[in-house]
């Protein structure tokens, strides 16, 4: 699975604020950071000499690369421009000057304000336009048809009153949660406040607005084959989001224009006295909202962070968080150049998990864990300070929330519901407070991370020391897991140790360093029971065949004496012929000289009844032309009867002779350990996988139920390896790859032959067999023992 584009400093230059009035026409507000300088250009697209260049050629380059330009058509001097910080004025020969903010990634400032005030057609629209290797992608937000931002407040005529049915209704088809996700929270006061204004007799002659669009716009330098997915990404997850907080804050107390009129004087007071633009800029953010939100929009989308906005409107504060989801786990190693993605934790946990079961609550509570990525009391802490109706619900989530217990047993108590759990812990995750793990158990293999970033471990290893004083130094219990994979209680010193290092294996998780060594399954079909379910396929066909020649003969000859008698033809077509039956009945066939009559009678010793009445709508000329042509001659049916019987024939002598073969084949015999059975007859056939046992056909069906019937019906000395396996240089199944607990008795469910049909489904390479207990409310203990007693039908591989 490929990483997701994920915006960078290098390929997310910028962002910058446009907005457009009726008299003054385009405006370029702010943006952010103070200096974006135009990139350079790759190797690639570097200039061609202007040897190569006819004279059109010529024009066009200097058309697509202007030069610096100054406000009064002269250009200051070569030494000074060289020098330039792109913090200072500068002044030019005529005594005009170049204000530096009025340049941006190379270009003027009123050339961008103009190419980034796009029509009324592209309004709450994905505006995309790209200028030699810049892109420019915004959400263009424009004035309603009547020219006034502020939304009128109607009151409905009749308003039913408020009850629990009502609000189980909207809960229901989801406006909370809409309202949640599309706009930002406001006080309640100030909601009802605002529908008091709404009805106040001086909006009625509010003014229009002299602002018709604002524009939020992303400066962007991607890759060309990244253009177009970091856009999509940025659009959707924080342009239109952003935009959108934008346009309620504006609709609410014409915020955004409020803004733009103080940004705009502070750059014209900064014009006329000089100022420099870094002094100009800081003076801008500390005084405006809405400068400050595309600082930290933009500090925090390139550093792959969560934005949170704080927009302080007339209303009150408007606050909203955006971030692009990034994945916290990766199912395979990533490339060489995807540098972002190191310390990730890998695992197939995730990738593997099948649609259907997506859609299962059940089986991703069962599953799953919630490892917290910071510490509980600072989580709690955080949720304590900004209060409301759900902060006592999550503090007991947070508090209940073990690495080591899944959503379901969770759920399980008296404090939350499953619904409460799923949808607390999908809120953790999405804002990164939390990731889903399967559970951690002592009995589980983890073994150092292959994806883990050791240029972090000095500053990781005074923070494990700071954490486990008394535990081994990091390098060296990264070192020990290393090794040859083992149980991970095996670590610990004592059983009283283990508490202690479940939370050393939780904090190893939390940063990446460790993963979970899985063990997957595929069933393996031995040569055994190959031939045993070939040579049972044999021997029914032989069966069916057999039967069908003795019970298609006496109905062939019923037909055969009866036809002859009968001068009306039959209501229905004759049966199939088949082996000897075919010598004494006639063709199962239509054949074009024969007559009605003739398909039901016999053979070549009666003679042809008469033929049918002709329907009413047939005239005598047509009987005459039909008549000569449906006659057979007495040589016609001899050939044709010929024919039959040389078929019948080739096909009796080619039964027999496969009943003789299948009679010299050996009969299969059941053995202990089909894995061992080198009998000759089977020399020729080689074991046979099942690459996904729960979807099968009919005759890896029958593999299925071969095995089965050779399982024990009770285990009566449970082992920790299979004891088959290994016949002829082959390796065991499993042998000691699955190392369950050993148990002295067998527990309840030890029916190895009753579980299997149960079992079978995880024997498909992506479900880890550590976790058939989770789905099959087992004892570990129980799952481990079946398993250990199939050991000999499975093909065992390990992984992350």
């Amino acid at each position: 699975m490929a990483s997701p584009i994920l915006p960078n400093t290098s390929n997310f230059l910028g962002v910058a604020l446009v907005v457009n009035r009726l008299r003054d026409g385009p405006l370029f507000v702010f943006h952010y950071p103070s200096r974006i300088l135009q990139p350079c250009a790759s190797p690639s697209q570097k200039r061609v000499s202007r040897d190569e260049l006819d004279d059109d050629d010529e024009l066009l380059n200097q058309v697509s690369h202007p030069p610096f330009e100054a406000p009064s058509g002269s250009l200051p001097k070569s030494a000074d421009l060289q020098n330039w910080n792109h913090d200072d004025h500068l002044e030019t020969d005529k005594g005009s000057h170049i204000v530096p903010w009025e340049h941006v990634a190379g270009y003027p400032t009123k050339d961008l304000e103009s190419l980034l005030t796009p029509n009324r057609a592209f309004h709450k629209k994905l505006f995309h336009v790209s200028l030699e290797q810049l892109c420019f992608a915004s959400y263009p937000i424009y004035v309603p048809e009547n020219g006034i931002w502020r939304k009128k407040k109607k009151q409905p005529k009749y308003q039913p009153p408020k009850s629990p049915e009502n609000t189980d209704s909207a809960t229901k088809y989801g406006d909370s949660s809409i309202l949640a996700s599309e706009v930002p929270q406001i006080e309640t006061k100030d909601m009802a406040e605002d529908a008091t204004a709404g009805n106040l007799p001086d909006e009625a002659d509010e003014k229009k607005s002299g602002m018709t669009m604002f524009n939020l716009v992303f400066i962007l330098n991607p890759k060309k084959h990244e253009a177009k997915e970091l856009a999509e990404n940025l659009y959707i997850h924080i342009i239109k989001k952003v935009n959108k907080a934008y346009k309620y804050s504006q609709q609410k107390s014409d915020f955004v224009w409020k803004e733009s009129k103080r940004i705009l004087a502070l750059k014209d007071k900064g014009r006329e006295t000089k100022t420099k633009m870094s002094t100009v800029w800081k003076e801008i953010l500390e005084v405006s909202s809405l400068a400050a939100s595309m600082q930290d929009v933009y500090e925090a989308v390139s550093h792959n962070r969560i934005a949170a906005l704080q927009l302080e409107t007339a209303e009150g504060a408007v606050t909203h968080s955006v971030q692009i989801p990034v994945p916290f786990y990766l199912p395979d190693l990533p490339l060489d150049d995807e540098s972002g993605s190191k310390g990730l934790w890998i695992t197939t946990a995730n990738s593997f998990v099948e649609e259907d079961s997506l859609n299962d609550p059940s089986f991703l509570d069962k599953n799953f864990a919630l490892l917290l990525m910071s510490d509980e009391k600072k989580i709690i802490a955080e949720l304590q300070a900004d209060p409301d109706e759900t902060t006592a619900a999550m503090v007991e989530f947070v508090r209940l929330s073990k690495p080591t217990m899944s959503f379901h047993q969770i759920g399980q108590g008296t404090a939350l519901s499953p619904a409460q759990v799923r949808k607390y812990a999908q809120h953790f995750i999405f804002w990164r407070r939390a990731i889903a793990i399967p559970p951690l158990h002592a009995r589980d293999v983890y073994i150092l991370s292959p994806n883990s970033d050791m240029s972090r471990l000095p500053r990781a290893s005074q923070a494990w020391a700071r954490a486990f004083p008394l535990a081994p130094p990091l390098p060296e219990f990264l070192a020990a897991l290393s090794a040859a994979p083992r149980p991970y209680k095996l670590f610990a010193p004592s059983k009283n140790h283990r508490p202690t290092y479940l939370s050393m294996l939780a904090w190893l998780m939390r940063g990446g360093w460790v993963t979970q060594l899985c063990t997957f399954a595929y069933v393996v079909v031995w040569p055994e029971i190959l031939y045993e379910v070939d040579y049972e396929l044999e021997a029914e066909e032989l069966l069916r065949e057999a039967q069908a020649q003795h019970d298609e003969h006496p109905r062939a000859s019923f037909s055969t004496d009866t036809s002859a008698e009968s001068s009306h033809p039959p209501s229905s077509s004759p049966p199939s012929v088949s082996g000897d039956a075919r010598l004494t009945s006639p063709p199962s066939f239509p054949d074009p000289f024969a007559t009605d009559n003739d398909l039901t009678s016999g053979g070549g010793g009666h003679s042809p009844p008469a033929d049918p009445p002709l329907p009413p709508s047939m005239t005598s000329s047509t009987a005459t032309i039909r008549s000569p042509t449906a006659i057979r001659t007495a040589g016609e049916q001899a050939a044709e009867q010929a024919r039959l019987d040389r078929l019948a024939t080739r096909a009796h002598q080619a039964a027999a002779e496969k009943a003789a073969a299948h009679a010299r084949r050996p009969a299969p015999q059941r053995t202990a350990h089909p894995s061992t059975n080198d009998a000759p007859h089977l020399a020729h056939l080689t074991p046979y996988v099942i690459a996904d046992a729960g979807r099968v056909g009919e005759r890896e069906s029958r593999y299925l139920a071969a095995i089965g019937r050779r399982l024990p019906e009770r285990l009566a000395h449970p082992t920790n390896t299979a004891t088959g396996g290994g016949g002829k240089g082959k390796e065991p199944a499993m042998g000691a790859i699955i190392k369950g607990p050993t148990a002295t008795g067998a527990g309840p469910n030890a029916n190895p032959r009753a579980a299997w049909p149960v079992f079978w489904k995880y024997f498909n390479g992506r479900c880890a067999l550590e976790r058939v207990a989770l789905h099959e409310d087992m004892k570990r203990r129980d799952a481990w023992n079946l398993l250990n007693a199939m050991s000999e039908y499975l093909l065992c591989v390990r992984h992350w």
